[in-house]
């Protein structure tokens, strides 16, 4: 019996990994104590990377496969371990396995705000939220770069370096897109795109590559949005006159509808004051005053010729409408204040004028 099979327990003969773990992107394989038997079975899942580090320097990659851990497939440990003449000696390395199946709804999201310059508004602070997909692409340079001697490495570990990388980006993308705030829910692909084009040669240098990037999200603090949906109802609105007008018909049914109708004043008062106020870049321009009328000389008054309302006259015109014989101590007029139509004669303040009728000829 040789001192090999004495010592077995001693030496690894399988190697694998087997936990079912959704976040660990790294694990180590427990090689404390222990020495890795030359001709030891190595099993590579899908999804997996088993990678050989021997006395601190990076030795072998596997990809998915059963391996025997013999000369013909180590290459670099046969340089190491000098066994290009043969020596079948157990050796001592660290095996990490590498999971490269990708990570998916990773979030990201800007801590604080961004400045940015939009053409209509000028300076704004934006927030921005998405997810993404994470994938180790280059197992070897994930191992050199990022993960170092970590015998149980996570996603968490590494998303917050990625989330720093991708908001650097997206705001030098949000600077140099042009696109005005207005418009960029309806280009959120497009700036995906650039996001994801410009932080890839980042990612590759950790040996990482992300499948998908998306922008979900961007946002204005909460009062520019306060402001942004006075401005769409002073659209929706239109003619602020015309609006005016109707809040101030409403208003009033509203206050007949009640029994003290005291409203019906202050309603009318306030649909008013919005037609005449509520002016600015978003309303209807505002309309000069018209100019006031001329003074008129006494009372105006409407006068029933032909059985149709005629006027308003003057009172110096009235006198020609007698003259014409046109207005007589019979024709029904109205004058503001009056209770209703009236029979000339009947309202003293037309006495003067109907005195100098004459009398009809005689027949």
């Amino acid at each position: 019996m040789s001192i090999f099979d004495i010592l077995g327990g001693e030496f690894i003969e399988v190697i694998e990994w087997t936990a079912d773990s959704r976040d660990t992107m790294v694990w180590r394989f427990e090689t404390v104590g222990r020495a890795i038997k030359y001709g030891a079975k190595l099993t590579v899942r899908e999804g997996q990377a088993a990678v050989f580090v021997h006395e601190g320097q990076l030795a072998d990659v596997f990809g998915p496969g059963l391996y025997m851990l013999e000369t013909n497939n180590l290459p670099v440990m046969t340089r190491l371990q000098h066994w290009d003449h043969g020596f079948r000696s157990p050796f001592k390395s660290e095996v990490y396995f590498v999971n490269t199946t990708r990570f998916n709804d990773l979030k990201w999201g800007t801590r604080n705000p961004i400045i940015a310059r939009d053409p209509e508004f000028g300076p704004v602070r934006l927030r921005a939220f998405g997810t993404y997909s994470m994938r180790v692409s280059d197992p070897a340079r994930f191992m050199s770069e990022i993960v170092g001697t970590d015998g149980d490495f996570t996603r968490d570990d590494i998303t917050y370096q990625i989330r720093n990388v991708i908001v650097q980006e997206f705001s030098r993308a949000i600077a140099a897109s042009n696109i005005p705030v207005l418009d960029m829910a309806a280009n959120t692909d497009q700036l995906g795109r650039l996001v994801a084009k410009a932080i890839a040669p980042v990612i590759e240098a950790y040996g990482l590559i992300l499948p998908e990037f998306y922008i979900e999200n961007i946002s204005l603090p909460s009062e520019v949005e306060a402001m942004l949906d006075k401005r769409t109802s002073m659209g929706i609105i239109g003619d602020l006159d015309r609006f005016g007008q109707y809040a101030a018909s409403e208003a009033m049914l509203s206050a007949a509808r009640n029994e003290g109708g005291a409203g019906a004043g202050m309603g009318a008062a306030m649909g008013a004051a919005m037609g005449a106020t509520m002016r600015g870049p978003w309303g209807a321009a505002p309309q000069a005053a018209p100019p006031p009328l001329p003074a008129a000389d006494g009372p105006r008054w409407h006068v029933a010729i032909d059985g149709a309302a005629s006027g308003p006259f003057a009172q110096s015109d009235l006198q020609r409408l007698v003259a014409e014989g046109r207005l007589t101590r019979a024709t029904l007029v109205w004058t503001e204040g009056q209770d209703g139509w009236q029979e000339a004669g009947q309202i003293a303040a037309l006495a003067d004028i109907l005195g100098a009728t004459p009398p009809p000829l005689p027949r």
